[in-house]
């Protein structure tokens, strides 16, 4: 037999093992042989896989606490709404209204209270600015440090304006106001008054005082006789120390802290209960 042609017909030669492609395994194969199979191909459609977040940089954190900042910040633009326009805390600088408001009691002042055609009565307790009644026109103030002091002062977080003043109304226009009568009290217009709210152990004034005071003013004591700069002591001022009523901020109407002292402003208008009215006089 002829060798080449025995060559010829013979099929290929095998492949060497070492170039040989390897097929495609199939899964048994590969779950027996206990592999995983080849990670899947990313997908180009899928775009460049981003990065997961961390902790700080996640949207959901970032918009609690813009959330949280924009809550306080509208917490204090509504305080500060009605403080302007309906009830204003007010911090008690001083002992003149003692026993009824003691030093750092913190008042809610009711300005409502005389916007709707009412004007305050004797024996209200009310909040004041005292400008050319009580203390001449201030110097301008660093506008920015009038306006944080201002700010903390309408929250009840600072003391008030050195300007503003809380005392009881003793008189209103047209009254005639003496003191003292041979009892010893305060007269109003030829009677006098039994005032319960005066500090125990103080005369209702050391001060003798005969006035009328004029329409659209307010004469005003503190309840701490001995212990209060009031219309008393500005009679020979400008004005006779009288307040006029378009400068009542408000009436003082609860004591909101501190808790312990939780309650409503003792007005004493049972105290004049029985004085007859004057020209002008609202009682």
């Amino acid at each position: 037999m002829d060798s080449d042609a025995y060559d010829t017909e013979r099929g290929p030669s095998p492949i060497p093992p070492g170039d040989r492609e390897e097929g495609p395994r199939s899964v048994f194969s590969d779950s027996s042989a206990g592999t995983a199979g080849p990670e899947p191909a990313a997908n180009p459609a899928a775009g460049p896989e981003v990065p997961e977040p961390s902790e700080r940089e996640k949207p959901g954190r970032f918009f609690t606490w813009r959330a949280l900042l924009g809550l306080c910040v509208i917490c204090v633009v509504f305080a500060l709404l009605v403080s302007h326009f309906v009830m204003q805390p007010f911090l008690v600088p001083s002992g003149s209204m003692e026993p009824t408001l003691n030093i750092g009691d913190r008042v809610l002042v009711d300005k409502l209270a005389y916007r709707f055609g009412a004007a305050p009565r004797r024996g209200d307790v009310v909040v004041f600015d005292g400008t050319g009644s009580f203390v001449d026109e201030p110097p301008h103030p660093n506008p920015v440090v009038s306006l944080v002091r201002g700010t903390a002062a309408a929250l009840g977080l600072a003391g008030p304006s050195d300007t503003d003043y809380v005392k009881r109304v003793v008189g209103v226009g047209g009254d005639h106001v003496v003191c003292c009568t041979a009892s010893g009290r305060v007269e109003v217009n030829g009677r006098a008054v039994t005032e319960p709210y005066v500090e125990p152990g103080d005369a209702p004034s050391s001060v003798p005082f005969d006035i009328v005071v004029p329409d659209g003013t307010l004469f005003v004591l503190g309840d701490h006789r001995s212990d209060s700069a009031d219309s008393r002591d500005h009679l020979g001022d400008p004005g006779g120390g009288m307040v006029p009523v378009g400068k009542v901020i408000g009436r003082a109407q609860w004591i909101g802290w501190p808790l312990g002292h939780w309650a409503s402003v003792r007005h004493g208008g049972t105290a004049f209960a029985h004085v007859p009215p004057a020209g002008g006089a609202h009682g």
